[in-house]
């Protein structure tokens, strides 16, 4: 029967293995949901569940490598927290996810939830007085457990009803669902949800005498089911990774892929080699204190080296797909872009090698920028030019007629206009200056060569324009880029009455364009050059037309503020509130005292309703100029 212990030995083993790395494996995802997603409803009730799924795991894994029985028993009922409060997490959780759907609680299941959560307290102090479970029970080739009361079984009823109860709502928020994405991930997550519940399973078991009597079978059905539930908790995780953040799919999925293989998979496989080495160790005789700690070290170094090496083609295969182009021009931009320290450590090197080139005592790189003159680098006494205003019309290089081929003299220097080859009228970038000891003038080959140096320089320059371009076009999209991507989270389980119903943030940066635009509304730096000039529905009224861009600004916010108005009478109350404040004070320019005396209120509690009435106008003008682009 030798071989048969040695089975059921090797079968505890990987169960006890796996039942650390589920315990791992929650803990990982558990700092992965605090990080990430903790704001949603959602995602936060499945953190209460990851929390008990950690508890039990944590407990059986350190309760069978205990050797006292006292600890043996402490460990165990530490697990049995775990176990009583799965029921009202996962009464909360399926609320939860309901409620996402669009169906929120009118009360009855808010009620349900708090009731499992005080009967779960209950039975936590029937634990803690030694009545829910009786003595520990142990055997030499079975798991420890403690013996079944009859409040046990009470509490198994009392599981079977809550769990029940959870699937109902699960099953009415898959029906709830309509696309076929969110069909598949509602299943994902509902699939996912068992493993809670399968994984409190074995130790259910235990006082039913199957680990004393059939150890083998037993051990094999812990197996399978910590096997099962590794699985799940993943499927689980990766569908609640969608609730509460604004990024694209492929972003959650390489998140949560990368996460997982670097955290839980890492970890895992650490502590299975390193178990299976001590237990082959003790089998064989041999000394393990020296080789444990040198494969651990050397286990986590090959999956980190596997991962680094894997990951990149694994991201791309398994989350780009069709995408791929568009993700590898975005990255290999990311990967060329010129920083700022970039174009400074560029410049350095050129002027370093045409100062060594030249022996010239002091040089300088200086890039026109809102018609003066910044200096980018510079080597030796340069202060005066640093703190003077100098523009273009200052370089007599603008009188000189030829400014292609100029090399000129300036204020002791050898100067080099650094000229944008592909503008048509020959726009100057900036200049590169030399001063030569004795102020020698150059022969053909130093204008030669540097001709060359100040080619690299344009070529770093024109690179430079062209990405404060792009950034400055990313600036303007990515609020329309948040816009759609919290419109596409919405609509992830939403029906279509609430997707409609929805209603979106206006970003910040508008709000304050608007308010500072309505404080010049009558003329004024905020309103001529406000942002708002850049808006669709104001450069398009005015192109081709001899009209000012203030005044069709100043037309556009009055239309938005008659967009606030409500129908009827005018009063002074009521849901007139916000059209009175912006016609008043904005409008007319009458001061916030005079208009909190004519509305009634006082100045603290006009500013408040101010603020919300600036939000309604940016709300609108929003609307208007999405409407604009769609052509409506």
């Amino acid at each position: 029967m030798n071989w048969w212990l040695g089975i059921t030995a090797a079968v505890r083993t990987l169960a006890e293995i796996l039942s650390a790395g589920i315990s791992i494996t929650a803990f990982a995802l558990l700092l992965y949901a605090f990080t990430f997603n903790l704001k949603d409803r959602v995602a936060r009730a499945f953190t209460l569940i990851l929390i008990c799924v950690v508890i039990v795991f944590t407990g059986d894994a350190l309760a069978s490598s205990a050797t006292q029985s006292i600890n043996v028993t402490l460990w165990l009922k530490i697990q049995w927290l775990g176990i009583i409060f799965l029921p009202p997490t996962y009464m909360q959780f399926s609320d939860a996810l309901l409620a996402t759907t669009g169906k929120p609680s009118r009360g009855k299941r808010s009620w349900a939830t708090r009731i499992t959560y005080v009967a779960s307290a209950v039975f936590v102090g029937l634990l803690a007085s030694g009545w829910l479970l009786g003595p520990l029970v142990e055997g030499a080739d079975s798991a420890e457990y403690l013996s079944r009361t009859i409040f046990t079984d009470l509490f198994s009823i009392y599981y079977g009803l809550s769990m029940v109860a959870s699937w109902i709502n699960f099953t009415r928020a898959y029906r709830r669902t309509t696309t076929t994405t969110a069909k598949r991930r509602m299943f994902y997550l509902i699939t996912g949800a068992l493993a809670p519940a399968l994984g409190s399973f074995p130790y259910l078991l235990y006082g039913y005498g199957l680990a004393a009597d059939h150890s083998l079978l037993f051990w094999f059905i812990v197996l399978l089911t910590n096997l099962l539930v590794g699985g799940l908790i993943v499927m689980m995780a990766y569908s609640i990774a969608f609730f509460g953040v604004d990024w694209p799919d492929r972003v959650v999925k390489r998140r949560l892929f990368k996460w997982i293989l670097r955290g839980p998979v890492t970890a895992i496989t650490a502590l299975g080699i390193t178990t299976l080495v001590k237990k082959g160790s003790l089998f064989f005789g041999l000394d393990y204190q020296a080789l444990v700690p040198i494969m651990m070290a050397l286990s986590i170094l090959l999956m980190e080296f596997t991962i680094t090496i894997l990951s990149p083609m694994l991201e791309r295969w398994m989350f780009y797909s069709n995408d791929r182009q568009e993700i590898d021009q975005v990255t290999a931009l990311s990967d060329r872009l010129m920083t700022r320290n970039d174009l400074r450590q560029f410049l350095e090197a050129v002027l370093s090698a045409a100062s060594d080139r030249f022996q010239a005592s002091s040089a300088f790189i200086g890039a026109f920028e809102t018609g003066n003159l910044s200096m980018l680098v510079s080597v030796g006494e340069n202060a005066e030019l640093e703190s003077e205003k100098i523009g273009i019309e200052d370089l007599p290089v603008m009188e000189d007629g030829d400014p292609d081929s100029a090399i000129f003299q300036w204020r002791g220097f050898h100067v080099v206009p650094l000229i944008d080859p592909g503008s048509p009228q020959g726009e100057i970038l900036g200049i590169l200056g030399l001063a030569r000891t004795g102020s020698q003038d150059l022969d053909l080959e130093e204008k030669e060569v540097l001709g060359r140096l100040s080619a690299r320089v344009i070529l770093a320059l024109v690179n430079r324009k062209l990405q404060q371009e792009v950034f400055r076009k990313a600036g303007e999209l990515n609020p329309q880029f948040e816009q759609f991507q919290k419109m596409r989270v919405d609509s992830r389980f939403a029906n279509l009455e609430t997707l409609t119903e929805m209603d979106y943030e206006v970003p910040q940066d508008l709000v304050n364009y608007v308010r500072d635009a309505l404080a010049h509304f009558w003329g004024g730096p905020k309103l001529a050059g406000s942002p708002l000039l850049k808006l669709n529905i104001i450069r398009q009224s005015v192109d081709g037309e001899d009209t000012n861009p203030t005044n069709v600004l100043r037309g556009v916010l009055r239309q938005a503020i008659e967009k606030v108005r409500p129908e009827g009478e005018r009063k002074t109350t009521g849901e007139w509130i916000l059209y009175n404040i912006l016609e008043m004070k904005f409008i007319q320019g009458k001061k916030v005292r005079e208009v909190a005396i004519k509305l009634a209120m006082s100045e603290a509690d006009l500013y408040r309703k101010q603020r919300v009435a600036i939000e309604a106008v940016a709300r609108v003008i929003m609307e208007m100029e999405s409407s604009h682009k769609n052509g409506t």
